[in-house]
């Protein structure tokens, strides 16, 4: 029988391949949206979950899981006390005033775009801004709109959203009591050689990643907050939080906070928005040069292309929380491809009768 050369063979599996690839992902993504809410309680509870995990296996070298897993919650409840009766409130204050704000900030800058206008053409420069103060004056009607919106549903969505987050603790509280055991037992049903390669990668990408993040993050917020207090920043502390929340946006969150807090800073004022940018950029290399480094390593070794083509790809089936975990999922994907390609090199070979022994 005539076999096809080893080029068209690889032609053929890459271009049978991609289809198959791209119809899948098609269908993951309507599988997302039929169970979307379901789906992203359980990944949220997961998630918790596996963040709580943490202490509580450090606990567990004095005391016993249940009693370690009180504790863990006791003090994540207490944390959380603190939080919603110091910074929350504030934060929540800052942060409806500053949307009621927003229209008259876009006003201001359609002044100075005006006053751009007019120092151009006084240097003999032919500057039109006429488009652009079109699509702003078009925003502030958006704006507008989208405020009345938020104000209407915030009462519809309070009840759904009190029944979500009870049963994302409810859930969390469970899956650290019996998670292990459930996760035990899906391993089970796997091979040997992909369960523990499997475990082994997603514990090192899921709880390390979600943990540098969020100390990377606090870190962000915690070092902007007192820097735009100097600056005199309006809403600051919305601002250092926003930022600092984007950092949970694998690699580049960090970078689309600063930039949507700069451009939404110089709508009120310019020079102010430029500082704004240095100090964050600043505190932002601070942070990627000396502490991220220290915390995430390279333990998720993805090609910043592949980075790039996961956030997207997660995106675009799941959208916010696909962006969050698309880059340790596949991290973790990776991992234990090269687990299990490790320990087939380290597997030693058997040696066969026909095969020559050194003589002595």
């Amino acid at each position: 029988m005539r076999r096809f050369p080893t080029n068209i063979q690889n032609l053929l599996i890459i271009g049978l391949g991609f289809p198959v690839i791209g119809l899948n992902l098609w269908v993951l993504s309507q599988f997302f949206r039929y169970f979307e809410h379901l789906i992203t309680v359980l990944t949220i509870a997961a998630l918790i979950a596996f963040l709580l995990n943490y202490p509580v296996k450090i606990l567990e070298r004095i005391f016993r899981r249940v009693p370690a897993i009180i504790g863990v919650l006791f003090i994540t409840i207490a944390l959380l006390t603190i939080l919603g009766v110091t910074v929350v409130p504030s934060a929540i204050d800052q942060t409806t005033e500053l949307v009621k704000q927003i229209p008259e900030w876009i006003l201001a800058s359609n002044e100075n775009i005006n006053g751009w206008e007019e120092w151009g053409k006084g240097k003999g420069f032919p500057i039109d801004f006429n488009v652009l103060r079109t699509q702003i004056n078009a925003k502030i009607d958006t704006q507008l709109q989208i405020i009345g919106a938020q104000i209407v549903g915030l009462a519809v969505g309070t009840v759904s959203g009190v029944i979500d987050t009870l049963s994302i603790i409810v859930l969390s509280i469970y899956m650290l009591l019996y998670g292990d055991r459930l996760w035990i037992g899906i391993v089970a049903t796997l091979p040997d050689r992909i369960g523990m390669p499997l475990s082994e990668s997603l514990r090192l990408n899921f709880q390390n990643f979600f943990i540098s993040q969020l100390i990377l993050g606090t870190f962000m917020a915690s070092i902007l907050t007192p820097i735009f207090f100097v600056l005199k920043v309006p809403f600051g502390l919305s601002f250092a939080i926003f930022i600092g929340t984007a950092e949970l946006i694998p690699f580049i969150g960090a970078s689309l906070g600063i930039g949507l807090v700069t451009i939404v800073i110089m709508l009120k004022n310019f020079g102010l928005g430029i500082s704004v940018l240095i100090a964050s950029i600043i505190m932002q290399q601070i942070k990627d040069n000396l502490l991220a480094p220290k915390l995430m390593g390279e333990f998720i070794g993805l090609n910043p292309i592949a980075i790039l083509i996961c956030l997207l790809t997660g995106g675009q089936i799941a959208g916010l929380l696909g962006v969050i975990v698309s880059v340790p999922l596949a991290g973790t994907i990776k991992g234990t491809i090269d687990l299990i390609r490790q320990q087939s090199n380290s597997t030693p070979q058997p040696e066969f009768a026909g095969e020559s022994v050194d003589s002595e």
